[in-house]
């Protein structure tokens, strides 16, 4: 089992590399929705004390989407696959410079509080938390 801190070297392949030049989609874009939808259902807005993340943990049958959210996101990590409790699963994980320069204005333009509350709320308690 690879380390838990360390990226999958799927997410370090040179075509995923060449392919994650592009940028965030478009607010009306299906990319944007779809990155929205998966958000809201598996989506974890928190941080480890220091600094903000949002993460998205799903089994590794997922491994495909997985890398595609990775040419939306260039600067975010993938780790695992992981075996863990019999759950095998890949991690996603955005922070720093493309969660607050990147990521947080594109959900800023979606319409998530109209969407989903809940995920909402969790999502304006992690921006207010780490003052984004």
């Amino acid at each position: 089992m690879p380390h838990p801190r360390s990226p999958s070297k799927a997410a370090q392949t040179p075509a995923l590399v060449s392919a994650s030049l592009a940028a965030l989609p478009e607010p009306q874009s299906f990319e944007a929705g779809l990155l929205l939808g998966i958000l809201i259902g598996e989506g974890h807005f928190g941080g480890d004390g220091k600094q903000p993340q949002i993460t998205l943990r799903m089994h590794t049958r997922h491994e495909r989407l997985f890398r595609y959210l990775l040419t939306l996101c260039p600067e975010a990590k993938l780790y695992g696959p992981y075996d863990h409790g019999g759950r095998q699963y890949f991690q996603w994980m955005v922070r720093g410079q493309a969660l607050r320069d990147r990521l947080v204005p594109l959900l800023d333009s979606l319409p998530l509080a109209e969407i989903d509350e809940h995920v909402y709320a969790r999502y304006q308690e992690m921006k207010q938390r780490y003052a984004l």
